[in-house]
């Protein structure tokens, strides 16, 4: 499947917060150092790679040392908790994310961690519970922000956070609740995180609760190759298609183009301990 043509520039920078730059879709994948250079040139010159798991941890570890664009966030994946539990191996996958946390200044997350209940059934949630609390902890005892992965489990990813106490950095990645659980995250001094999805016709309560976000609480992502916007959806996504959903953010908040981008870039760096 071809990838979309490149949009229009930004008429200022902004940070791609999360991106999978590691997984292919379709048998379409971009060598990283042309992804970089495509996303720089719409003005997307700055990209989180995210880490799912341990293979995937250590090359966004990898990557992030070798170009000066890219940072890493490093964690084991909601679905990937249950799997090596199952396997009695998740206090040593805990112990490896963990050391990679710590190996290089360049990884500047823990994530993305969090609670999955559309993919893990019931039998697997004590092992995300488990997994989540100890990234919770990872992040605040390495200073590092949590990147929280939230599918159909508002509830408990809130009550876990309150539980454990929240980072003083916290990104809900993807955000995909409405506008009275974007207040309650917001409540606990998160930043929201949207993707690609706040343009598909049926995200009428993604887009409230970006209507009801503050400017400095804002942020965007891609989760790339997934959740491309419209007018793409369905085909590979990449850090270059970024200025389709912040126009489309702009639009929807009627905030002006160069100013919510600033604001975005600001933010990412707040949110993510300082630029890169």
């Amino acid at each position: 499947m071809t990838r979309p043509p490149a949009p229009e520039p930004l008429p200022h920078a902004v940070v791609d917060n999360h991106c999978h730059l590691d997984i292919a879709r379709d048998g379409n994948r971009l060598d990283v150092a042309e992804a970089l250079a495509a996303a720089t040139a719409v003005g997307v010159p700055r990209i989180v790679q995210i880490g799912c798991d341990l293979v995937g941890a250590s090359w966004a570890v990898e990557v992030a040392n070798t170009y000066q664009g890219i940072v890493a966030a490093v964690a084991l994946h909601p679905n990937e908790a249950p799997r090596l539990a199952a396997g009695g191996r998740l206090a040593l996958g805990l112990a490896e994310i963990e050391s990679l946390a710590r190996s290089s200044p360049q990884v500047r997350a823990i994530g993305e961690t969090g609670l999955d209940y559309f993919r893990t059934g019931a039998d697997g949630r004590a092992a995300q519970h488990e997994s989540f609390r100890a990234h919770i902890g990872m992040a605040k005892t390495l200073g590092k922000t949590l990147v929280i992965h939230d599918r159909e489990a508002h509830h408990d990813v809130l009550r876990l956070l309150d539980e454990e106490g929240a980072p003083p950095r916290t990104v809900m990645h993807c955000f995909s609740g409405d506008a009275d659980f974007a207040r309650a995250c917001l409540e606990r001094g998160c930043w929201l995180s949207y993707a690609g999805t706040v343009t598909f016709p049926n995200a009428h309560p993604i887009r409230e609760a970006l209507a009801v976000t503050p400017m400095d609480r804002v942020l965007v992502e891609t989760d790339a190759p997934y959740l491309t916007p419209m007018p793409h959806r369905g085909r590979p996504n990449g850090s270059y298609l970024v200025p389709l959903t912040v126009r489309a953010m702009a639009q929807l908040r009627g905030d002006d183009l160069a100013e919510l981008c600033a604001a975005i870039d600001a933010n990412t760096d707040a949110a993510f301990g300082g630029p890169w």
